[in-house]
């Protein structure tokens, strides 16, 4: 018989630009994590070899496992590949689902609610009291995840063209502003520092969505245009929680790197209300249905137990 030290499950957190595995023991502790480059198979073929390395040479004793990828259920091909591979790979019972639902499930432990998700790209997921879920939004980079890091930094770089070819005026100081974030050292010559960077770029979504962060910092510091940026990057969130907020009611809560923003979530917030904390991370929804497949005893201290371990990780 295995001890319950050594009965584990295991969770799978996919997304566009970075992949977290986790295996989680019977009292709610961490045995390993890893973590992988994106898995988006909307990006190209490179999520199959990354996903395959990220599942081989497993621990002993994982009774079940959770994973949240992106663009499952989105595409029936895709879908198929991401099925056959994850099943090939693993034994034990699995679930699979989209990446949104698992950070929903975390988000809320299972119970109703609404998820707000922006990292590179952005959704809303809605789990009702009956069950039955809805989305809104996640339509990819060409034409949708508004409110994204992705979108945001395409927004920054969009501002900062017009700037510099005159049909969008910003101050001067702005220019200089928006160019320190592309790492521009030639601020005499913009348009030449500007198309530098672009043909430089080696992962266009991923370099885009990592100006997001820096745009942040700089309406912290008091920047109008990126504050600008920000409002509209808010108003594109509040549309996906108006359409599944039908009733005025559902909680609603957040995950991804856009929405650790002090200045976007004050914007949610002054209309929708405060959110909920996440009572877990996106992963952790996946190693709460992995348990719930295992036949674990899941309560709320199970619950507290993981939430812990999983910060004491830095996982969020």
């Amino acid at each position: 018989m295995i001890s319950s030290w050594h009965r584990a499950v295991l969770a799978v957190d996919g997304g566009g630009t970075k992949t977290l595995l986790v295996v989680a023991r019977m009292d709610g502790t961490i045995a390993e994590v890893r973590r992988a480059a994106g898995t988006n198979p909307f990006d190209g073929p490179s999520w199959r070899p990354v996903l395959t390395e990220l599942l081989t040479n497993l621990l002993d004793g994982i009774e079940a496992a959770g994973l949240g990828l992106p663009g499952y259920g989105e595409d029936a091909e895709h879908t198929a590949a991401q099925d056959a591979l994850v099943h090939t790979m693993l034994a034990a019972p699995t679930s699979v689902m989209n990446d949104v639902e698992m950070a929903c499930r975390g988000a809320f432990a299972g119970q109703p609610g609404i998820l707000l998700l922006s990292g590179t790209g952005s959704m809303a997921w809605r789990v009702g009291a009956d069950g039955a879920q809805a989305r809104v939004g996640g339509w990819g980079a060409l034409f949708g995840d508004e409110g994204s890091a992705c979108w945001i930094g395409r927004e920054m770089l969009t501002v900062l063209s017009q700037a510099i070819d005159g049909r969008a005026p910003i101050p001067p100081q702005d220019v200089r502003a928006l160019l320190s974030l592309i790492d521009a050292r030639d601020t005499a010559d913009p348009m030449s520092a500007l198309l530098c960077w672009y043909a430089r770029l080696t992962s266009p979504r991923a370099e885009v969505a990592a100006l997001a962060k820096g745009v942040d910092g700089l309406a912290a510091q008091g920047c109008t245009t990126a504050k600008r940026i920000l409002d509209a990057a808010a108003d594109q969130l509040a549309m996906h929680l108006r359409v599944l907020r039908c009733d005025g009611a559902t909680s609603w809560s957040y995950g991804g790197s856009v929405l650790s923003s002090q200045h976007i979530l004050a914007r949610l917030s002054d209309e929708f209300g405060a959110p909920a904390m996440p009572l877990l991370p996106p992963v952790g929804g996946g190693l709460l249905r992995a348990a719930t497949l295992a036949g674990w005893a899941v309560d709320a201290q199970w619950i507290a137990r993981l939430s812990a371990a999983l910060h004491a990780e830095n996982i969020s």
